[in-house]
């Protein structure tokens, strides 16, 4: 019995071990490349030149940085895109949150029709072409609705949203009725407030896609003053990569690789400082209500 049980505590430190030494592995393939990032982003020109992967920085230089902030564009392209993500989640999160609850409801007339044509669209779109004529023809070229109406709903989030919705009691509800309280104060004052995991999921799905959107700028906006971030820093690498091809010196400290690396950094920090406030609710939102006893 003794021998089972010594077997026994071995066969589980072999698979510590074994676990800890895979997840050491996984951690330092993230940790490094983002490392390397940082550390060559205020790394000098000269050292990277040679090529080498940098882990510490030789010639610390801001320069990158510098360059990068001098666009006077570059701060009105922060508050749009700040201005871009917090509307846009809000409204996409309110949007789908509505149309998930009403199909969450399984005697919604119409639902399984509903449901076939939101199913459709998660598989096939209009295209590139056809999208730019409709946005054309509904007048939102140039104008800051552009980022926000066409991403307002989207079935993946209300798939989410509505496994919720379906984990709640019914006897809430149905409580809250007997009282008199209409789908709307109930919607509001029961559901919502109940739904903070999956509503904060959403939303960070909805901030990440709308920080890091590059193509709707490049395609709708040329309007300067409705760039947002992301397509601010490509056209500053774009004038890098032009200067350097023409032979003009760009900064006698810095080269295009480390304005192209500060702009990760410039655009990556922002969404990454706003995970930490909603990873509480992240793992909860994505497991509850998705598992019915």
């Amino acid at each position: 019995m003794a021998s089972k049980t010594m077997k026994k505590d071995w066969d589980s430190r072999i698979f510590d071990g074994i676990n800890l030494v895979l997840l050491l592995g996984f951690t330092a393939l993230i940790i490094i490349p983002i490392w390397n990032v940082l550390v060559s982003s205020v790394t000098s020109g000269a050292t990277l030149t040679g090529g080498s992967f940098i882990f510490w920085p030789e010639g610390i230089t801001f320069v990158n940085y510098q360059i990068v902030f001098q666009d006077h564009l570059i701060w009105n392209a922060f508050f749009i895109s700040i201005m871009r993500t917090l509307i846009g989640s809000v409204a996409s999160v309110f949007f789908t949150s509505v149309v998930a609850y009403g199909l969450s409801k399984r005697n919604l007339r119409g639902r399984n029709i509903y449901t076939a044509i939101f199913v459709v669209t998660m598989f096939f779109g209009g295209g590139m072409i056809p999208t730019f004529l409709l946005i054309r023809s509904i007048g939102l070229m140039n104008s800051f609705w552009v980022y926000i109406i066409p991403a307002l709903f989207s079935y993946w989030n209300a798939i989410i949203l509505m496994n919720f919705f379906r984990g709640i009691p019914a006897a809430l509800e149905e409580s809250a009725e007997i009282d008199g309280a209409s789908y709307w104060r109930i919607f509001f004052t029961i559901i919502l407030p109940l739904s903070k995991p999956a509503l904060a999921t959403v939303a960070l799905f909805n901030g990440v896609g709308h920080w890091n959107d590059f193509m709707t700028t490049n395609l709708y906006i040329r309007n300067e003053r409705l760039f947002t971030l992301q397509f601010r820093v490509f056209l500053i690498i774009v004038r890098a990569d032009l200067a350097q091809m023409e032979n003009i010196p760009v900064a006698i400290q810095t080269t295009t690789r480390g304005i192209q690396l500060a702009t990760i950094i410039v655009t990556t920090v922002p969404i990454v400082l706003v995970y930490p406030f909603l990873q509480k609710y992240f793992v909860s939102g994505m497991t509850l209500g998705a598992v019915k006893e």
